[in-house]
């Protein structure tokens, strides 16, 4: 039974959710401020997943996000938003989430997701093939991590299946849809392109020497994305 993290302080949607979560064999832990949700993280292992609502009492689930990113990065993380506007939205990505939803939600749509970040971050965990390199980037398949010129980078899942997607089709023009299709498992129903851009320029500016002038990850006006074998 995977463990999930649930940081809300909504008594009403907290009963459902716990409720929804417990019928789909979720075993989940409830933390209702911002305080109580980084004292259980001080055990990040004991969770396979966190569900983190923006706005607490004490602060915000972004604040949450960057702290266990400072711990693990590999950890799936989504938000829950009061709003689907776009400064929330990347904001959340930015902080290091791997998926949002706005309320209100169905609690089926929320399983679904849950499932399929929890399949990808084992599909990542479980990958034995061999080392991936090209130019100063390496990918440890069997580790789950890249190495820039040697150096760890810090990846979250979804820009480390970003980043392996490119590596591994270098010099393809890869089009948005199909990128969104093979990263979430679906044709896009989950996310837009707009999300796809921030991993786009947030896996630059972790990569590139100049994200700006990209050397690397280049963008194919009118069809996507390409991977250049050039060193960075």
């Amino acid at each position: 039974m995977n463990k999930i993290l649930l940081l809300e302080d909504d008594a009403s949607l907290i009963d459902g959710l716990s409720y929804s979560l417990k019928k789909n064999d979720f075993d989940t832990t409830i933390a209702r401020t911002v305080k109580e949700a980084i004292y259980l993280l001080n055990d990040i292992n004991k969770f396979d997943l966190l569900i983190l609502d923006v706005t607490l009492p004490d602060g915000t689930g972004f604040e949450v996000c960057e702290k266990v990113r400072e711990q693990d990065t590999q950890i799936p993380i989504i938000f829950l938003t009061a709003s689907d506007e776009e400064v929330s939205v990347i904001r959340g990505l930015d902080s290091g989430g791997d998926d949002y939803i706005t309320k209100p939600f169905k609690l089926g749509e929320l399983c679904s997701r849950i499932r399929a970040l929890l399949r990808r971050a084992g599909a990542t965990a479980q990958n034995n093939s061999s080392l991936i390199k090209c130019g100063d980037i390496a990918i440890d398949l069997m580790g789950s991590r890249a190495l820039l010129r040697g150096e760890p980078l810090d990846l979250t899942i979804t820009e480390y299946r970003l980043l392996c997607l490119l590596v591994q089709n270098p010099n393809q023009i890869l089009t948005r849809n199909s990128i969104l299709e093979r990263l979430w498992d679906s044709s896009g129903d989950f996310v837009d392109d707009n999300t796809l851009s921030v991993y786009v320029r947030r896996l630059r500016e972790k990569i590139e020497k100049d994200p700006f002038h990209p050397e690397h990850l280049i963008t194919v006006r009118g069809f996507g994305y390409q991977w250049k074998e050039a060193s960075i």
